[in-house]
C-alpha cells in the first residue's frame, strides 16, 4: 500500500524560453518535468498530487517575480508545517560578475541589457530561502548547461557584448554560505567552478538523469524504505562524473554541501522500499520508468505550461505551443 510523503513540499524551477532567446535552455523544462513526475508518483517518492505540495514553474511563468513568489509560498507552507521537508530545484544559467563575483541566476524575463538590475541575484535568492523556516531544506541547482542552449541565427551583437563582464559559472562558495546560514540547510549544484553541466540527451541534463536514478533507491540498501539526502549525495557523485567523462571526455564535479546534517526527501517505492536483492533488482524496471517520463514529454509536448494541474505524467497532452 503506497505510503504517501505528506510532509514534502517542491518548488521546481526550469526557464527553459529566455526572452533573450541565446540563453534559452529548453533541456531545463524536461529536467524539471521529469522530477515532477517522480516526485508524485504513489511507486516512487510519493509527495501527494493535490496542487498544495509542489509548484513547477516553466518557460514564461520562470519570472523573477513568480519565483520568489514560489519561495514565499514555501515559506508559508513550512510555517503551518513544522515537519515540513522542503526541496527547491533550479535548472537554468548560472552567471557572475567578473569584477565583483556577484552571481546570478539567469531567469525567463531578463533584459540583458540590464542583466545586474532584472536577474535573479545571488542575494536576492539567498535571502528569500533564509525566510523559509524549515529544518529539512534542499536546495539543488543545476547550472552551467552545455549542448542544451537554444541558438539564434542572427544574434544580435549590440546585445551580446553586454555579456562581456559576466561569465557562466556554477554558483559560488558565497552564495553557498549563504543560503547555509540557517539550519538545516542543505546544497547540491550540479558541477563545480566554470565546469558545465553537460546534456545526456534530448530528454533531460546527466545531473537530473542520475537524479531520478537516486530518487529510485540506486544508493540505497535492501529493505530501506526512505530515501535520504546521503543517498542523493552517494549516487550523483559517482554517476555524475562518469557518465560525463563516457559521453563528452570532460569533468562534471557535483558539489555537496551539507554540513547541516542527514534527512530524509522522499519515500522510497512508495514507501515499500527496495527489496532484498537491493538496486540491481529493480534497476532494470528504474531506467525503463524514466525511459517512460522521457517519452511521454516527448510525445506530449516540449512545454507544460499548467504541469500543477497534470494529476499524472499519462496525462501529459499540452502541446509545443504556449
Amino acid at each position: 500500500m503506497t505510503e504517501l510523503f505528506n510532509q514534502g513540499y517542491a518548488l521546481l524551477v526550469g526557464v527553459g524560453e529566455c526572452a533573450y532567446q541565446p540563453l534559452s535552455l529548453p533541456v531545463t523544462v524536461k529536467d524539471t518535468q521529469a522530477i515532477y513526475a517522480a516526485l508524485i508518483d504513489p511507486e516512487l517518492c510519493a509527495y501527494p498530487n493535490d496542487g498544495e505540495h509542489i509548484l513547477v514553474l516553466n518557460n514564461e511563468e520562470a519570472t523573477r517575480a513568480r519565483i520568489l513568489d514560489g519561495l514565499k509560498w514555501l515559506k508559508e507552507k513550512a510555517e503551518v508545517e513544522p515537519k515540513a521537508t522542503i526541496f527547491v530545484y533550479y535548472s537554468g544559467h548560472g552567471w557572475f560578475k567578473k569584477d565583483d563575483n556577484s552571481f546570478y541566476l539567469i531567469q525567463h524575463d531578463v533584459k540583458i541589457r540590464k542583466l545586474e538590475d532584472t536577474a535573479l541575484s545571488g542575494k536576492a535568492f539567498t535571502e528569500a530561502l533564509r525566510e523559509i523556516q524549515a529544518e529539512r531544506l534542499l536546495v539543488v541547482i543545476d547550472s552551467c548547461h552545455a549542448a542544451g542552449m537554444a541558438t539564434s541565427k542572427d544574434p544580435e551583437e549590440a546585445d551580446a557584448k553586454f555579456l562581456d563582464d559576466f561569465q557562466r559559472v556554477a554558483p559560488s562558495k558565497g552564495v553557498i554560505d549563504a543560503i547555509k546560514q540557517v539550519k538545516g540547510r542543505v546544497v547540491f549544484t550540479s558541477s563545480e567552478g566554470d565546469q558545465v553541466s553537460w546534456v545526456k540527451d534530448d530528454s533531460c541534463s546527466v545531473y537530473t538523469y542520475h537524479l531520478l536514478e537516486a530518487l529510485q533507491g540506486a544508493a540505497n540498501q535492501p529493505g530501506d524504505r526512505e530515501i535520504k539526502v546521503s543517498n542523493l549525495m552517494n549516487h550523483l557523485s559517482k554517476a555524475v562524473p562518469e557518465t560525463a567523462r563516457k559521453l563528452y571526455g570532460a569533468e562534471q564535479t557535483p558539489h555537496f554541501d551539507m554540513d547541516a546534517g542527514d534527512f530524509i526527501i522522499a519515500n522510497l517505492r512508495g514507501g515499500k522500499g527496495l527489496p532484498d536483492k537491493g538496486w540491481e533488482e529493480v534497476k532494470p524496471e528504474s531506467t525503463q520508468k524514466i525511459n517512460q517520463i522521457a517519452q511521454n514529454i516527448k510525445q506530449y509536448g516540449r512545454y507544460i505550461t499548467n504541469i500543477n494541474e497534470v494529476r499524472d505524467v499519462r496525462d501529459f497532452h499540452i502541446g509545443d505551443n504556449f
